[in-house]
């Protein structure tokens, strides 16, 4: 064997290069950011990903080729989760739930004339 990796050649540093190194920094800054997301920068396809930590039907993952589009995603995808999982209260009531607002009884005294004169 010859080189610079035969037995007996002394441990030599070899440089490693930082691929992306902005790019990966800013998405390691989105991921410390964003507690209910995991993000990530993809080398091979030079583009932000993020995986929603939240429990769900289904797993939830934006992708955007600018850290700025990633976080608009990233929110665009918590607000429709909050739109979807509305709490109770705010859902429209059932119209058995409501207590009736006027009398029961509708005699030809409370009927609605129409414009005609003849009660309808």
């Amino acid at each position: 064997m010859t080189g610079r990796h035969r037995d007996g050649q002394p441990y030599a540093s070899v440089y490693q290069r930082v691929w992306d190194g902005p790019a990966r920094a800013e998405a390691e800054r989105l991921d410390q950011v964003w507690s209910d997301w995991t993000v990530l920068y993809s080398l091979g396809k030079r583009s932000f990903y993020a995986v929603a930590s939240w429990d769900g039907p289904q797993l939830v993952v934006v992708e955007d080729a600018t850290s700025e589009g990633l976080e608009g995603r990233m929110q665009e995808a918590e607000m429709t989760r909050l739109v979807q999982v509305a709490p109770p209260s705010l859902a429209p009531r059932d119209n058995r739930e409501r207590p009736p607002t006027g009398p029961s009884d509708r005699g030809p005294a409370r009927r609605r004339r129409s414009p005609g004169g003849r009660t309808a």
